[in-house]
Protein backbone atom coordinates (compact mmCIF):
# COMPACT_ATOMS: atom_id res chain seq x y z
CA UNK A 1 0.00 0.00 0.00
CA UNK A 2 1.53 3.19 -0.46
CA UNK A 3 -0.34 6.66 0.30
CA UNK A 4 -0.30 9.64 -1.75
CA UNK A 5 -1.09 13.38 -0.56
CA UNK A 6 -3.42 15.33 -3.05
CA UNK A 7 -4.36 18.99 -2.87
CA UNK A 8 -7.48 19.69 -4.04
CA UNK A 9 -8.01 23.73 -5.37
CA UNK A 10 -9.96 26.35 -3.56
CA UNK A 11 -11.70 28.79 -5.26
CA UNK A 12 -12.56 29.08 -8.82
CA UNK A 13 -11.89 25.60 -9.69
CA UNK A 14 -14.02 24.06 -7.31
CA UNK A 15 -16.72 26.49 -8.35
CA UNK A 16 -20.45 24.84 -9.63
CA UNK A 17 -20.17 27.24 -12.75
CA UNK A 18 -16.29 27.21 -13.65
CA UNK A 19 -14.81 24.32 -12.79
CA UNK A 20 -16.18 21.88 -9.79
CA UNK A 21 -13.52 19.78 -8.81
CA UNK A 22 -15.56 18.25 -6.80
CA UNK A 23 -18.12 16.56 -9.50
CA UNK A 24 -15.10 15.66 -11.54
CA UNK A 25 -13.85 13.55 -8.63
CA UNK A 26 -17.45 12.30 -7.97
CA UNK A 27 -18.21 11.36 -11.63
CA UNK A 28 -14.75 9.56 -12.01
CA UNK A 29 -15.88 7.26 -9.22
CA UNK A 30 -14.65 8.62 -6.08
CA UNK A 31 -16.95 9.11 -2.82
CA UNK A 32 -15.62 12.71 -1.56
CA UNK A 33 -16.78 14.34 1.71
CA UNK A 34 -16.15 17.80 2.81
CA UNK A 35 -15.20 18.96 -0.48
CA UNK A 36 -18.61 20.09 -2.15
CA UNK A 37 -18.90 23.71 -3.47
CA UNK A 38 -18.89 26.27 -0.79
CA UNK A 39 -18.89 23.71 2.36
CA UNK A 40 -15.08 22.98 1.89
CA UNK A 41 -12.79 21.62 4.54
CA UNK A 42 -8.75 21.59 4.92
CA UNK A 43 -8.76 17.87 5.66
CA UNK A 44 -11.25 15.89 3.03
CA UNK A 45 -11.64 12.36 2.78
CA UNK A 46 -11.40 9.69 -0.26
CA UNK A 47 -14.04 7.44 1.07
CA UNK A 48 -13.63 4.52 -0.67
CA UNK A 49 -9.47 4.76 -1.64
CA UNK A 50 -7.32 4.84 1.58
CA UNK A 51 -4.64 5.18 -0.47
CA UNK A 52 -5.38 8.88 -1.20
CA UNK A 53 -4.46 11.58 1.75
CA UNK A 54 -6.64 14.81 0.78
CA UNK A 55 -6.12 18.82 1.58
CA UNK A 56 -7.09 21.64 0.42
CA UNK A 57 -4.97 24.02 -1.14
CA UNK A 58 -4.94 27.49 -2.42
CA UNK A 59 -3.77 27.61 -6.10
CA UNK A 60 -1.79 30.54 -5.20
CA UNK A 61 0.41 28.12 -2.68
CA UNK A 62 0.35 24.87 -4.77
CA UNK A 63 3.02 25.14 -6.60
CA UNK A 64 5.22 26.23 -3.78
CA UNK A 65 3.72 23.03 -1.47
CA UNK A 66 4.58 20.58 -4.59
CA UNK A 67 7.99 21.79 -4.73
CA UNK A 68 8.59 21.23 -1.16
CA UNK A 69 6.70 17.99 -0.66
CA UNK A 70 4.02 19.10 0.98
CA UNK A 71 1.69 17.14 -1.11
CA UNK A 72 2.51 14.94 -3.91
CA UNK A 73 -0.16 16.06 -6.40
CA UNK A 74 -2.02 18.37 -7.03
CA UNK A 75 -4.99 19.73 -9.11
CA UNK A 76 -3.90 23.50 -10.37
CA UNK A 77 -4.15 25.89 -13.25
CA UNK A 78 -0.95 26.09 -15.65
CA UNK A 79 -0.86 30.06 -14.51
CA UNK A 80 0.32 29.21 -11.05
CA UNK A 81 2.66 26.79 -11.90
CA UNK A 82 4.34 29.62 -14.60
CA UNK A 83 4.28 31.80 -11.98
CA UNK A 84 6.19 29.86 -9.44
CA UNK A 85 8.90 28.61 -12.26
CA UNK A 86 9.79 32.25 -13.98
CA UNK A 87 12.55 33.32 -11.99
CA UNK A 88 14.19 29.50 -10.94
CA UNK A 89 13.64 26.00 -11.82
CA UNK A 90 11.31 23.59 -10.37
CA UNK A 91 10.94 19.65 -10.31
CA UNK A 92 7.33 20.38 -10.56
CA UNK A 93 5.69 17.73 -13.48
CA UNK A 94 2.94 17.86 -15.46
CA UNK A 95 1.25 13.99 -15.51
CA UNK A 96 -1.82 15.64 -17.35
CA UNK A 97 -4.22 18.14 -19.03
CA UNK A 98 -7.60 18.41 -17.50
CA UNK A 99 -9.20 20.98 -20.34
CA UNK A 100 -11.44 22.35 -17.69
CA UNK A 101 -10.65 25.97 -15.77
CA UNK A 102 -9.82 27.78 -18.71
CA UNK A 103 -8.79 31.70 -18.42
CA UNK A 104 -6.24 34.09 -20.10
CA UNK A 105 -3.41 35.87 -18.25
CA UNK A 106 -4.30 39.15 -19.97
CA UNK A 107 -3.08 42.64 -19.50
CA UNK A 108 -5.92 45.41 -18.60
CA UNK A 109 -6.47 49.13 -18.67
CA UNK A 110 -9.09 51.66 -18.28
CA UNK A 111 -11.21 51.60 -21.66
CA UNK A 112 -11.42 55.50 -21.85
CA UNK A 113 -7.44 55.10 -22.85
CA UNK A 114 -6.11 55.65 -26.40
CA UNK A 115 -3.58 52.65 -26.64
CA UNK A 116 -4.31 49.88 -28.46
CA UNK A 117 -1.13 47.75 -27.21
CA UNK A 118 1.60 47.36 -23.80
CA UNK A 119 4.00 48.89 -26.20
CA UNK A 120 1.49 52.47 -27.26
CA UNK A 121 1.41 52.52 -23.60
CA UNK A 122 5.29 52.48 -22.75
CA UNK A 123 6.53 55.04 -25.59
CA UNK A 124 3.67 57.35 -24.49
CA UNK A 125 4.32 57.36 -21.29
CA UNK A 126 7.69 57.01 -21.05
CA UNK A 127 9.13 60.74 -20.13
CA UNK A 128 6.40 61.25 -17.05
CA UNK A 129 7.72 62.12 -13.89
CA UNK A 130 5.13 59.69 -11.50
CA UNK A 131 5.81 55.77 -11.62
CA UNK A 132 3.66 53.46 -13.76
CA UNK A 133 1.81 51.42 -11.84
CA UNK A 134 1.24 47.94 -12.18
CA UNK A 135 -1.21 45.84 -10.14
CA UNK A 136 -1.48 41.82 -10.24
CA UNK A 137 -1.19 38.35 -8.35
CA UNK A 138 1.44 37.36 -10.95
CA UNK A 139 3.97 39.72 -10.24
CA UNK A 140 6.96 37.42 -11.44
CA UNK A 141 4.77 36.58 -14.82
CA UNK A 142 4.17 40.65 -15.41
CA UNK A 143 7.41 41.69 -14.82
CA UNK A 144 8.99 38.61 -17.66
CA UNK A 145 5.91 39.90 -20.13
CA UNK A 146 7.06 43.49 -19.45
CA UNK A 147 10.88 43.63 -19.79
CA UNK A 148 10.16 41.67 -23.06
CA UNK A 149 8.38 44.23 -24.18
CA UNK A 150 9.85 46.10 -27.50
CA UNK A 151 9.11 49.70 -26.39
CA UNK A 152 10.04 48.63 -22.79
CA UNK A 153 13.50 47.40 -23.60
CA UNK A 154 13.61 51.03 -26.19
CA UNK A 155 13.08 53.02 -23.65
CA UNK A 156 14.32 51.07 -20.01
CA UNK A 157 16.91 48.63 -21.63
CA UNK A 158 18.08 45.71 -19.61
CA UNK A 159 16.91 47.75 -16.52
CA UNK A 160 14.41 44.80 -14.13
CA UNK A 161 11.03 46.61 -12.94
CA UNK A 162 10.75 47.55 -9.13
CA UNK A 163 8.38 44.71 -7.60
CA UNK A 164 6.56 44.97 -4.44
CA UNK A 165 5.14 42.00 -2.42
CA UNK A 166 4.12 43.07 0.48
CA UNK A 167 6.96 43.84 2.38
CA UNK A 168 9.31 42.26 -0.29
CA UNK A 169 11.01 44.76 -2.99
CA UNK A 170 13.12 43.71 -5.63
CA UNK A 171 14.41 45.44 -9.21
CA UNK A 172 16.40 48.58 -10.05
CA UNK A 173 13.70 50.84 -12.50
CA UNK A 174 11.42 52.39 -10.22
CA UNK A 175 9.81 54.14 -13.25
CA UNK A 176 8.14 50.65 -13.98
CA UNK A 177 6.31 49.40 -10.56
CA UNK A 178 4.93 45.81 -10.19
CA UNK A 179 2.76 45.72 -7.23
CA UNK A 180 1.16 42.74 -5.72
CA UNK A 181 -2.49 42.29 -5.45
CA UNK A 182 -4.89 39.82 -3.44
CA UNK A 183 -7.94 39.07 -5.25
CA UNK A 184 -10.23 41.70 -6.89
CA UNK A 185 -7.06 43.25 -9.16
CA UNK A 186 -9.44 45.28 -11.54
CA UNK A 187 -10.46 47.53 -8.61
CA UNK A 188 -7.30 48.74 -8.34
CA UNK A 189 -7.43 50.83 -11.58
CA UNK A 190 -9.96 53.07 -9.76
CA UNK A 191 -7.72 53.49 -7.23
CA UNK A 192 -4.99 54.95 -9.47
CA UNK A 193 -3.48 51.93 -10.89
CA UNK A 194 -2.29 52.36 -14.79
CA UNK A 195 -2.29 48.91 -15.64
CA UNK A 196 -3.47 45.16 -13.92
CA UNK A 197 -2.70 41.44 -15.36
CA UNK A 198 -5.52 39.09 -14.66
CA UNK A 199 -6.76 36.28 -15.41
CA UNK A 200 -10.26 36.11 -16.85
CA UNK A 201 -12.48 33.44 -19.16
CA UNK A 202 -14.74 36.15 -21.46
CA UNK A 203 -13.67 39.58 -20.27
CA UNK A 204 -17.26 40.22 -18.83
CA UNK A 205 -15.90 41.21 -15.47
CA UNK A 206 -13.39 43.37 -16.72
CA UNK A 207 -15.91 45.08 -18.90
CA UNK A 208 -17.59 45.78 -16.27
CA UNK A 209 -15.03 47.39 -14.19
CA UNK A 210 -14.72 49.65 -17.24
CA UNK A 211 -11.69 48.04 -18.48
CA UNK A 212 -10.15 47.06 -22.01
CA UNK A 213 -7.91 44.06 -22.65
CA UNK A 214 -4.09 45.26 -24.49
CA UNK A 215 -3.00 41.54 -24.96
CA UNK A 216 -2.54 38.09 -23.53
CA UNK A 217 0.24 36.89 -21.48
CA UNK A 218 -0.77 33.07 -21.30
CA UNK A 219 -3.54 30.70 -21.81
CA UNK A 220 -4.33 28.37 -18.71
CA UNK A 221 -6.15 25.41 -17.87
CA UNK A 222 -6.27 22.77 -15.33
CA UNK A 223 -3.99 19.99 -14.87
CA UNK A 224 -2.57 17.13 -12.38
CA UNK A 225 0.44 18.02 -11.12
CA UNK A 226 3.32 15.89 -9.16
CA UNK A 227 5.62 17.79 -7.02
CA UNK A 228 9.25 16.42 -5.82
CA UNK A 229 8.02 13.97 -3.57
CA UNK A 230 5.97 12.07 -6.21
CA UNK A 231 8.26 9.10 -7.35
CA UNK A 232 8.11 5.31 -7.81
CA UNK A 233 4.98 3.71 -6.43
CA UNK A 234 3.76 7.27 -5.81
CA UNK A 235 3.95 8.24 -9.37
CA UNK A 236 2.34 5.05 -10.40
CA UNK A 237 -0.88 5.47 -8.31
CA UNK A 238 -1.02 9.54 -9.66
CA UNK A 239 -1.08 7.93 -13.28
CA UNK A 240 -4.23 6.06 -12.13
CA UNK A 241 -5.71 8.89 -10.53
CA UNK A 242 -5.24 11.19 -13.61
CA UNK A 243 -6.57 8.26 -15.98
CA UNK A 244 -10.11 7.96 -13.62
CA UNK A 245 -10.18 11.86 -13.94
CA UNK A 246 -9.47 12.01 -17.88
CA UNK A 247 -12.10 9.55 -18.12
CA UNK A 248 -14.53 11.84 -16.47
CA UNK A 249 -13.68 14.77 -17.98
CA UNK A 250 -13.83 13.34 -20.95
CA UNK A 251 -17.23 11.85 -20.98
CA UNK A 252 -18.42 14.74 -20.25
CA UNK A 253 -18.33 15.49 -24.13
CA UNK A 254 -20.34 12.72 -24.95
CA UNK A 255 -24.01 11.61 -24.82
CA UNK A 256 -24.72 7.81 -24.40
CA UNK A 257 -27.55 7.14 -27.67
CA UNK A 258 -29.98 4.01 -27.61
CA UNK A 259 -32.36 3.37 -30.09
CA UNK A 260 -34.96 0.76 -31.58
CA UNK A 261 -35.08 0.17 -35.38
CA UNK A 262 -37.03 -2.43 -37.53
CA UNK A 263 -34.40 -5.82 -37.87
CA UNK A 264 -34.61 -5.60 -42.37
CA UNK A 265 -33.42 -1.50 -41.37
CA UNK A 266 -30.51 -2.55 -38.95
CA UNK A 267 -27.68 -2.87 -41.86
CA UNK A 268 -29.10 0.45 -43.34
CA UNK A 269 -29.11 2.20 -40.27
CA UNK A 270 -25.73 0.86 -39.03
CA UNK A 271 -23.63 2.15 -42.32
CA UNK A 272 -25.28 5.55 -41.99
CA UNK A 273 -23.69 5.89 -38.84
CA UNK A 274 -20.39 4.45 -39.81
CA UNK A 275 -19.91 6.41 -42.76
CA UNK A 276 -20.93 9.67 -40.89
CA UNK A 277 -18.39 8.86 -38.57
CA UNK A 278 -21.55 8.97 -35.40
CA UNK A 279 -20.15 6.10 -33.34
CA UNK A 280 -16.79 5.78 -32.56
CA UNK A 281 -16.28 2.39 -33.70
CA UNK A 282 -19.22 0.33 -34.80
CA UNK A 283 -22.90 0.87 -33.59
CA UNK A 284 -23.91 -2.53 -30.85
CA UNK A 285 -26.98 -4.07 -32.16
CA UNK A 286 -28.93 -6.20 -29.48
CA UNK A 287 -30.87 -8.55 -31.72
CA UNK A 288 -34.74 -9.17 -30.92
CA UNK A 289 -37.54 -10.78 -32.59
CA UNK A 290 -39.14 -7.99 -34.65
CA UNK A 291 -37.16 -4.95 -33.84
CA UNK A 292 -33.60 -3.97 -31.82
CA UNK A 293 -31.71 -1.45 -30.15
CA UNK A 294 -28.88 0.16 -31.49
CA UNK A 295 -26.61 2.16 -29.44
CA UNK A 296 -23.56 4.31 -29.78
CA UNK A 297 -21.61 6.85 -27.94
CA UNK A 298 -21.80 9.81 -30.00
CA UNK A 299 -19.80 13.80 -29.13
CA UNK A 300 -22.66 16.21 -27.85
CA UNK A 301 -21.96 18.62 -31.19
CA UNK A 302 -23.29 16.16 -33.64
CA UNK A 303 -26.21 14.42 -31.97
CA UNK A 304 -28.28 17.10 -33.21
CA UNK A 305 -27.48 16.24 -36.97
CA UNK A 306 -27.33 12.27 -35.97
CA UNK A 307 -31.21 12.67 -34.60
CA UNK A 308 -32.36 13.85 -37.32
CA UNK A 309 -31.00 11.00 -39.38
CA UNK A 310 -31.36 8.02 -38.06
CA UNK A 311 -35.41 9.31 -37.12
CA UNK A 312 -35.43 9.46 -41.22
CA UNK A 313 -34.36 6.06 -41.06
CA UNK A 314 -37.53 4.80 -38.91
CA UNK A 315 -35.91 5.11 -35.39
CA UNK A 316 -38.22 5.20 -32.52
CA UNK A 317 -37.90 5.07 -28.41
CA UNK A 318 -34.42 6.94 -28.83
CA UNK A 319 -32.88 7.51 -25.48
CA UNK A 320 -30.42 9.79 -24.43
CA UNK A 321 -28.07 9.56 -21.62
CA UNK A 322 -24.88 11.27 -20.13
CA UNK A 323 -21.59 9.61 -19.75
CA UNK A 324 -19.69 9.57 -16.09
CA UNK A 325 -16.74 7.74 -17.72
CA UNK A 326 -15.02 7.13 -20.91
CA UNK A 327 -11.55 5.71 -21.51
CA UNK A 328 -10.67 5.87 -24.66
Amino acid sequence: MVEITLGLPKGSLNNVNRGNTYQLFVDAGYEVRGYEPGNESYEINILNDSEIKAFLTRPQSTPVELNRGMVDISIVGEDWVKEESVLSDNDIVKIGDLNYGETRLIVAIPKESPYDSLSEFFRANADRERPILVFTEYPNLTRKHIMENEAYQEIYGDAVPFVQVRGLRDGDNKKVQVINSDGATEVYIAKGADLIVDNTQTGSSLRKAGLKELETILHSSAGLYAGVSCTEEKMVKAKMIYEQLLGAVTARKYFDVKFNIANEDIEKVSNYLIENKFCSHEPTVNHGSSFSQINVLIPKNIFPEMLDGIKELGASSIIRSDVKQYVI
